[in-house]
């Protein structure tokens, strides 16, 4: 059977579990043919390809090739994942210096629901706006730009993946909808 890509920009509001008492899932926004996947034999399966929080969204990869999937998530990989961070607080320009010094060097997370105090790795901070940043990160801890963000007395408001490694997330693509990829274009996209 060919393996499926789909990149989705999935809305807020959604999880990205199979099933939830609690929320809407991004599998009920895909047409049955996928849905049903869900349950198929293993290695058939179709599953998102690391998650975003309910109220965390943008661009959101499903696939059933397992190994494309631990390519991406595997942090030895390094491949990158950028969202647009909207903060609560305003931050000076001598505060954006600080933020970026800091994330860079790594930032203590402070622990949150299952997910202990620990080390950050390294990541990217770009300030577009007073409040108002793009941050690129190679590891996917619980929470991790929302805990990187309280670990400098900030919190994160609004926050959108737009790109894993360099497939970004199309401007065209409203929430809910996606678009079907083969592995040749997905993987240039990504690792171009």
């Amino acid at each position: 059977m060919e393996k499926i890509y789909l990149v989705m920009n999935k809305p807020s509001g959604y999880v990205c579990s199979a099933v939830s008492d609690s929320h809407k899932t991004v599998y009920s926004l895909l047409p049955l043919e996928y849905e049903e996947l869900l349950f198929a034999k293993r290695g058939e399966r179709i599953h998102t390809v690391g998650r975003l929080d309910c109220d965390t969204s943008g661009l959101l990869i499903f696939t059933t090739d397992g190994e494309f999937s631990n390519l991406l998530t595997r942090p030895e990989n390094h491949v990158s994942k950028t969202y647009l961070v909207t903060l609560r607080d305003s931050v000076s320009l001598k505060m954006q210096s600080e933020y970026i010094e800091k994330m860079k060097k790594g930032v203590m997370l402070p622990a949150e629901k299952k997910a202990p105090e620990q080390q950050s790795g390294p990541a990217d901070v770009e300030f577009i706006s007073h409040n108002k940043c793009v941050v690129s990160l190679n590891e996917g801890k619980f929470h991790q730009v929302k805990r990187m963000f309280l670990a400098v007395e900030n919190e994160v408001t609004d926050l959108k993946r737009i790109k894993t490694g360099n497939l970004e997330l199309s401007n065209n693509l409203a929430p809910g909808q996606y678009i079907v990829m083969d592995k040749q274009t997905i993987y240039a996209s990504i690792f171009a």
